[in-house]
């Protein structure tokens, strides 16, 4: 497995493993309008490209497949994980995993926070054992979703 910077070139791919693992992952949790609402705002090329041309997100890829994402930036105090998603026959793989290591390796000195689901027990007990303490609860950034919890991991 190799993790490395999205190109331009990565796009599609980028956008594939998130509309992928959104299908397989959230409308037990959160309903099928949800879903398309998620995609259309956060999954679109406009909205994926930006950070790929920052360097701020990164691919994890197998046998040259990309198979799991991850985009972040320094946000305020911290350095914020605002995407992570593993294509679902590759979870378990170790591609977040390393994603996240990487992503707090480029965090230095500052902490870094996520966000997941209400509902999405999986991913918080990942976090979990990658050192993130769960810290707060805030409202869905789309109407009608469930809330989200807010995790932290100290610097370091």
């Amino acid at each position: 497995m190799r993790v490395r910077e999205a190109t331009e070139q990565d796009l599609d791919a980028v956008i594939h493993v998130g509309v992928t693992t959104w299908r397989a992952t959230y409308p037990p949790i959160t309903g099928e309008a949800y879903v398309e609402e998620g995609i259309a705002k956060w999954w679109a090329p406009d909205a994926v490209l930006p950070g790929i041309r920052a360097g701020t997100v990164l691919v994890a890829e197998v046998d040259d497949q990309v198979v799991a994402m991850a985009s972040y930036s320094v946000f305020e105090d911290h350095l914020m994980l605002w995407k992570l998603y593993v294509l679902p026959d590759s979870q378990g793989s170790g591609a977040g995993s390393a994603l996240l290591s990487e992503v707090i390796a480029r965090a230095g000195s500052l902490p870094v926070r996520l966000t997941h689901l209400v509902g999405n027990d999986r991913a918080h007990a990942v976090y979990e054992r990658l050192g993130f303490v769960e810290s707060a609860t805030v409202p869905s950034p789309i109407d009608d979703g469930p809330e989200e919890i807010v995790m932290e991991r100290p610097a370091g």
